[in-house]
């Protein structure tokens, strides 16, 4: 039997531009998000889409749970900016407005007949297996199986994305931050936590099973980047190769001690120059190559590093 393939997005990353006219009108609440959500939404969808395609499921399945991983921010529209993009710690208060967000978003969606099919998304992203989450505090029993993917992919991206109010955190170490709330632990003591811990004493906040998938997921985007900056490095050893011929005819116009010997090798040198490229100008077009080259590389070698490291990681 041929497998169900739902081509909701390319490969690299799921834009609104990628949906039908149908889907569009769905989400345009989102217009009103800033661009660090409306990314992360974006980002978001796409993960949950890929992470439904290791899972095996059906296309109807994984179009719905990738439109709930699209609105699940939804309702940060509503969060006052200043809090929602702060630099520093969040206080109590803050927190508890941001939280805010999955009801804000849900009630959105309930009250728009073409968003309500998707309230899940807004609704679960945030409930935890063992009932810390929020807003309910709901336990693995009771979390759709869609809020549990769109938690891990909501958790992986929030955490590696750099943005303007917190420093960047690698892949790997991302990964592990996942894995760690994977595993049990103990909630803090509290009047009713005792029946949680009974209950839920062998959970973690994470579905490991989706943690599982995520990797998957995101060493094919480790490779994937790998590739593309392959390709990158390729076309500028070809202009390094170029330069150095520019190079060569520089220095032996530069040597040349009658102007016919010095005309002849400039000529050559306007051969190899390309676009914008002048003879005084060329130096410095060739040092740009060497740093862009070199930068590309060290990018490289550490994807591989990440690679290593990923791979090793026991969930």
């Amino acid at each position: 039997m041929k497998k169900e393939v739902f081509d909701f997005y390319d490969r690299t990353s799921l834009k609104s531009y990628n949906l039908d006219k149908t889907m569009q009108d769905q989400l345009n609440a989102l217009s009103g998000l800033d661009v660090f959500t409306r990314k992360h939404c974006e980002n978001v969808a796409a993960i949950t889409c890929r992470m439904c395609e290791y899972l095996h499921c059906s296309k109807d399945f994984t179009e719905y749970c990738t439109i709930c991983a699209y609105m699940h921010d939804i309702g940060k529209i509503f969060i006052p900016p200043e809090i929602l993009q702060k630099p520093g710690k969040l206080t109590d208060e803050e927190y508890d407005i941001i939280k805010t967000h999955t009801t804000i978003g849900y009630n959105m969606c309930m009250k728009d007949q073409k968003l309500r099919p998707y309230a899940a998304g807004p609704l679960y992203h945030h409930e935890a297996l063992n009932g810390t989450g929020y807003p309910q505090g709901l336990t693995k029993k009771d979390i759709p199986y869609e809020g549990q993917i769109i938690r891990v992919a909501d958790e992986y991206d929030a955490i590696v994305s750099k943005r303007q109010y917190k420093s960047h955190i690698g892949i790997s170490d991302t990964l592990k931050i996942l894995i760690e709330n994977s595993k049990p632990h103990e909630p803090v003591s509290s009047s009713n936590a005792l029946k949680q811990i009974a209950e839920n004493a062998k959970l973690g906040k994470n579905n490991p099973a989706l943690v599982k998938v995520l990797i998957k997921v995101v060493l094919d985007d480790v490779y994937y980047e790998i590739s593309c900056a392959q390709d990158y490095i390729d076309y500028l050893e070809e202009n390094i190769k170029r330069c150095e011929k520019i190079e060569k005819y520089y220095n032996k116009m530069i040597q040349s001690k009658t102007e016919d010997k010095k005309n002849y090798f400039l000529e050559y040198m306007k051969i190899f120059l390309q676009d914008n490229e002048t003879v005084g100008n060329f130096h410095s077009v060739f040092e740009d190559y060497k740093n862009a080259y070199e930068i590309r590389k060290q990018k490289i070698d550490n994807l591989y590093n990440e690679i290593k490291i990923i791979k090793k990681l026991k969930v």
